[in-house]
């Protein structure tokens, strides 16, 4: 019988081994944790608008709601190529220092969607509904939750669920290495390492995708609510090599824990595709 082993998932594991299991709170860590209060960690961060999804970890009781709407290119190397996509994603604080998440996305039909005197640069086919869904966990790998300087490990799948128009479902683990420093109060610069393959199987490894980041955030000057997102990203696969990129974006935040932005993208190589464009919100609840 053939092993079928994913090397890759099982390296993050390990990095995720070191959890806490004591009671823990926002109240509670801000005890020993001076940097609990600084700007960057009380206010909230959501894990869009970029391809970097951040170290930020909620407690137990919070929740968190992040909701977009994204326009992809043709030939763009992330998301759904062509296509205009609806994501949704809720983040759950659960224990030991352990976030779970969900995130489901939703592709209107491509022809119900066109706009009239709209000239198609492609045919209008493709799957159209929910697509599969993707259940995840964040593990605390470093010693501190909000410390300064923070690991955290990632681990996702998209399932074999969704509408029947997308083809060749099968289930697709994937792991992430999320690294962030925090500088000064407001600023933090986040990086993130991925991997994605379709199956279980070892031959599967060789097919899949790898993802890197790096994004810069912070507020845009002392006192506003308002911010910003700069990001550069790559994909690599065997077959088709690298393909980077670069995003940006404004968030405005009227409240802690309430934050609304809008962002683009576009790929640094033909390969890597052209113009992306996406709006957002993102909710937080509980303390």
């Amino acid at each position: 019988m053939r092993k079928t082993t994913l090397l890759t998932t099982g390296a993050l594991l390990l990095l995720a081994a070191p959890v806490r299991t004591l009671a823990q709170s926002a109240a509670a860590d801000a005890e020993f944790n001076p940097n609990m209060e600084s700007p960057f960690v009380r206010l909230i961060r959501p894990d869009r608008p970029g391809q970097t999804i951040t170290t930020n970890m909620l407690y137990p009781g919070q929740f968190q709601l992040e909701t977009s709407l994204t326009r992809y290119n043709d030939g763009s190397s992330v998301g759904y190529a062509g296509r205009q996509v609806w994501g949704n994603t809720l983040r759950v604080g659960f224990f030991n220092h352990i976030e779970l998440r969900a995130t489901q996305n939703y592709l209107p039909d491509p022809v119900a969607s066109r706009r009239p005197g709209d000239v198609p640069t492609a045919p209008s086919v493709g799957p159209a509904g929910f697509a599969p869904l993707n259940v995840g966990a964040k593990f605390l790998a470093s010693s501190t939750q909000n410390a300064r300087s923070q690991v955290v490990v990632l681990l996702d799948m998209n399932l074999r669920n969704g509408d029947a128009s997308f083809a060749g479902k099968q289930l697709e683990p994937g792991a992430r290495l999320l690294l962030s420093q925090q500088l000064g109060q407001r600023f933090g610069l986040e990086g993130n390492f991925g991997f994605r393959q379709r199956g279980f199987k070892a031959e599967g490894t060789k097919q899949g995708e790898y993802l890197t980041t790096l994004a810069l955030n912070g507020p845009l000057g002392a006192g506003t609510h308002f911010g910003f997102l700069a990001e550069t990203y790559a994909t690599w696969q065997r077959q088709r090599g690298w393909r980077p990129g670069l995003s940006s974006g404004l968030y405005y935040r009227p409240l802690p824990g309430l934050r609304l932005d809008v962002t683009a993208g576009h790929g640094l190589t033909p390969a890597a595709g052209g113009f992306n464009i996406g709006a957002g919100l993102s909710a937080r609840l509980g303390k």
